[in-house]
């Protein structure tokens, strides 16, 4: 093989011609340019419930403080066919009790149900109607027969949750979410007690068509025959929220409240001014992740009606490391809470709060409570 010129040194040995480099001024787009493109580009993040517009500083607010309650115990287990059981007992500093068994199965993958039959009961009110599905011998690892009353769903997107509490009710759950339409989680509830029979019905629809509107409508319909409505609606665009809620009385045709609420998210931080209580009551928030570590959030509310305020309250969190942290909080009656949480190991979680009143320390009154959470 000859040696080539010093000006062909770079020339492919096949003959192929090699691309000049982009001049200066040219409009070729570089990979950091691509790069730069594609993060200014990105999707902004879905608008969140009414009730949640100021969730991030509820949360600093008002979560895992512990010492509302003397004690606290979670036990969560999920059994080999995929049901998950919860478990939840608490004990207050009156001494009084309460507990929760739950239990809930997904049927995300679809479930073949056999032999479904439908009672429909007429009770003494027109309103007090129900209906009954009995489902018997349900299989999902052969194709079930060709029988005359035979479902089959696939991909239904379903679960199905009871809970039973020691004041003798239970709820039974059943949602369906991206099921009915796109964007569409339903969930339907029944209240029934153990001692004193029906208690009421709830239908709970969430609808989320477009990450920037996020609507929600709830209906209770309750023993007395009584129709509760509330719906809420939020919208958004670059950081800013806007959302609206109402509540109506079937039966009255009337109005029972509405509220209003104003949001924007920038970066780490959020704010949000709230209008509840018919426009009367007025609570501004406030939220920012100062570091990778450090969490604030402050609070504070006037109410117009009897034009008073109703206080502030200011709390910080601080991760210590993966697995631990502790929170701070104090509102302007002195009142200062103090808890720290660390998770032990993959199956236990243990919380320990305290709330002290800043101006009476030599005295009684403070509350120290503990939570512990086992998971398997």
């Amino acid at each position: 093989m000859s040696v080539p010129d010093f000006t062909d040194i770079a020339k492919p040995s096949d003959g192929r011609a090699v691309p000049a480099p982009p001049s200066r001024g040219s409009t070729t787009t570089s990979t950091t340019t691509k790069a730069k493109q594609a993060v200014f580009s990105l999707p902004a993040a879905p608008v969140p419930a009414f009730t949640d517009i100021s969730k991030s500083a509820n949360d600093i607010l008002n979560k895992d403080f512990y010492h509302a309650l003397a004690a606290n115990l979670e036990v969560k287990l999920k059994a080999p066919n995929g049901v998950a059981f919860t478990t939840k007992g608490t004990s207050t500093h009156d001494s009084a009790t309460s507990g929760s068994v739950e239990a809930k199965k997904l049927l995300s993958n679809g479930i073949y149900l056999q032999r479904l039959s439908l009672a429909y009961l007429t009770l003494s009110s027109p309103l007090d109607r129900a209906f009954l599905a009995y489902f018997i011998n349900p299989t999902s690892t052969t194709r079930p027969p060709a029988v005359t009353g035979l479902i089959y769903l696939k991909h239904a997107g379903m679960s199905i949750t009871e809970t039973f509490t020691t004041t003798n009710m239970l709820s039974t759950k059943v949602e369906l979410d991206n099921t009915l339409a796109q964007g569409l989680k339903a969930e339907g509830i029944n209240l029934f007690s153990t001692t004193n029979g029906f208690v009421g019905q709830k239908l709970n629809l969430t609808f989320k068509p477009d990450p920037r509107f996020h609507a929600r409508a709830f209906f209770d319909y309750t023993k007395s025959g009584a129709v509760q409505a509330v719906v809420d609606a939020v919208t958004g665009h670059e950081g800013f929220l806007i959302g609206g809620e109402v509540g109506y009385d079937v039966q009255k045709a009337a109005v029972t409240r509405y509220s209003a609420t104003l949001g924007y998210t920038m970066g780490s931080a959020t704010a949000a001014l709230q209008a509840t209580n018919n426009m009367n009551l007025y609570t501004a928030s406030y939220y920012q992740r100062v570091n990778s570590t450090t969490e604030v959030g402050v609070k504070t509310g006037f109410d117009v009606k009897s034009n008073t305020s109703i206080g502030m309250e200011l709390a910080s969190k601080h991760q210590l490391d993966p697995s631990s942290f502790v929170k701070g909080k104090i509102n302007d009656r002195g009142i200062l809470a103090l808890a720290y949480n660390s998770k032990i190991n993959s199956g236990l979680t243990f919380g320990i709060g305290a709330s002290f009143d800043a101006n009476k320390l030599n005295e009684g009154g403070h509350k120290v409570g503990t939570s512990f959470t086992f998971e398997g």
